[in-house]
């Protein structure tokens, strides 16, 4: 009976199979977001403000790490809790495939965060008189947040790596 209920337990980690793959029709949605912004800028390009096309770009800069953040829980958390992906011999591998356990990722989901935040704060700061000043202490407060969680998290991992050692 508990060979049956491990078994069970260890095969139920391929329900998250579909989780990942969704991902990936997220991370196209995302593809389509970024060149459909892209598109809308090409006609009006040589009338916008300096500071609009900053703000655009500042935008096309956080899809893109919100793409990479995607990829990277895709497969290093395909890898770490479902299976190892097949990679057939002379295809291109990415150079940090199976080296991602999930203490890593967690910290560098939690960096990706952090950085998606940043973007999101300085387009904020670049519109700052239009927006009021409570909200921008609660933006800045917030994107603190973050780091200090972020710092805090990579903190706890190395007191854990060095104390396991």
């Amino acid at each position: 009976m508990e060979r049956l209920i491990e078994n069970v337990m260890y095969s139920a980690r391929w329900i998250l199979a579909p989780i990942y793959l969704g991902l990936s029709l997220a991370l196209l949605a995302l593809g389509i977001k970024f060149f459909q912004e892209l598109f809308h800028v090409i006609p009006v390009i040589f009338s916008m403000k300096e500071q609009d096309l900053v703000l655009l770009i500042l935008s096309l800069i956080d899809l893109a790490l919100v793409g990479g953040l995607l990829v990277m829980v895709m497969f290093s958390g395909y890898e770490n809790f479902v299976s190892q992906l097949d990679i057939a011999e002379g295809q291109e591998k990415l150079s940090w495939l199976g080296k991602v356990d999930s203490g890593s990722l967690k910290n560098k989901v939690a960096a990706s965060i952090v950085a998606i935040s940043s973007i999101h704060l300085l387009k904020i700061f670049m519109n700052a008189e239009q927006v009021p000043n409570e909200k921008l202490f609660w933006y800045v407060v917030i994107h603190l947040t973050f780091v200090l969680s972020a710092y805090a998290m990579g903190h706890l991992d190395k007191m854990t790596r060095h104390h396991n050692s």
